[in-house]
């Protein structure tokens, strides 16, 4: 027994060194050149990501000291594209205005100006330069300005010049995301100009033919119409969860029952933990209002489902009607916009939209969660879309 309780502390004690010495043997595999190249690498991003929402004097600030780290430089100062000063980052600080001039300079020649820094006996001769940030296709962002000790060598100057361009690409990259952010809200105000006129007016109409004979009728019609629409033009974010493009569309078919009565049958299956997914805004009225139209032309009755189902790590939605369908070959030629206008008569199909959902859904979550149409003529049209339960960087 005292064999076996010695065994095991002289076990114990082994595994515990080991896992002491561990850490140590793996370290001292690593070169000094290994150290470097994941010091350089956690540095560029950690300047990349203030970077990431332009140049700006707030990112300008929080990405100076990590820019100096990769220079190497005494100090760091950017400015931006009229040479005024953003941030600087080190000692030196009186060479601000210095390099406010340099920088200029820089910017209007469209190359890096060096300017000696004049000191006391008894310091080394420090040298500032001044490196224009060159974006391709976009001119001139603003410029950086390193303070080094003596006057740089091919070295010096090529590694600053490598930062700069490593600038330029997050600043290319933080103007491309406002692009796409510019166009998504484009994007959602062509969808809401799209939103079906003849609904409007019918809805209104409707209202109005309830008001002598059933006023309460219409006071919860009058409401429905004020929020739907004080949700479909609303100014907040490009995305929204599924609760609320649900609860929007459910005042949308109140009114809609509301005109064609018992003529229009609406079945809803939705599971409830996929209510807080995110998805594009409006992304679902255009296939909602498409069923409708759709499910009631030519029919004295239709039938317009709408499922929501969690899928793992998806949650799949689709908008199914049992209308007149349409042809499956212009499907094949991708033009959803013409799919419904041949479906639907081109005098009341602009608003349709299918096409800018599709574009939006890829352009959010990729190419696999794009639009997906099963349809043929005189067997209805399913419509359906797959929405990532979680994406990073994409809220409501």
């Amino acid at each position: 027994m005292t064999t076996t309780v010695v065994a095991i502390v002289v076990g114990a004690a082994l595994i515990a060194g080991a896992l002491l010495l561990w850490p140590r043997t793996r370290r001292s595999v690593t070169t000094p050149a290994e150290r470097a190249v994941h010091t350089a690498l956690h540095t560029a991003s950690l300047a990349a990501r203030p970077l990431r929402a332009g140049l700006t004097e707030d990112a300008a600030r929080e990405a100076a000291p990590h820019l100096r780290a990769l220079t190497g430089g005494d100090a760091l100062g950017v400015a931006d594209a009229e040479g005024a000063l953003l941030a600087w980052d080190g000692p030196h600080a009186e060479v601000a205005e210095r390099f406010a001039e340099a920088a200029a300079r820089a910017i209007a020649e469209q190359r890096p100006v060096l300017a000696p820094i004049a000191g006391r006996p008894d310091q080394p001769a420090r040298t500032l330069i001044a490196q224009p940030l060159l974006v391709e296709n976009a001119g001139v962002a603003g410029a950086l300005g390193v303070v080094v000790t003596g006057r740089p060598g091919p070295g010096g100057l090529g590694a600053v010049a490598e930062v700069a361009r490593y600038v330029c690409g997050q600043v290319e990259l933080a103007e491309l995301d406002a692009s796409r952010a510019r166009l998504d809200r484009a994007e959602v105000r062509a969808l809401r100009a799209q939103i079906s006129p003849h609904f409007i007016y019918n809805a209104l109409n409707t209202i109005a033919s309830f008001v002598r004979t059933d006023p309460d009728r219409a006071r919860e019609l009058i409401l429905e119409f004020a929020d739907f629409t004080r949700y479909s033009f609303r100014t907040a974010g490009e995305f929204t969860v599924l609760a609320d493009e649900l609860r929007n569309i459910e005042r949308y078919l109140a009114l809609e029952r509301a005109r064609f009565g018992d003529t229009l049958e609406v079945r809803l299956q939705i599971a409830p933990e996929v209510l807080g997914v995110v998805l594009p805004f409006l992304a679902l009225q255009p296939l909602v209002e498409n069923a409708v139209r759709h499910g009631l032309a030519g029919t004295r009755r239709g039938v317009v489902t709408i499922v929501a189902d969690d899928a793992g790590t998806d949650c799949v939605i689709s908008v199914e009607d049992d209308g007149v369908g349409m042809d499956p070959e212009l499907l094949r030629s991708g033009a959803l916009d013409a799919v419904a206008a041949d479906s639907a008569g081109p005098a009341e199909s602009a608003h349709v939209g299918l096409a800018n959902v599709d574009d939006r859904l890829r352009a959010a979550f990729g190419n696999d969660y794009g639009l997906v149409v099963e349809t043929a003529p005189g067997a209805g049209t399913k419509v359906s879309l797959r929405v990532p339960k979680f994406r990073a960087g994409i809220r409501a």
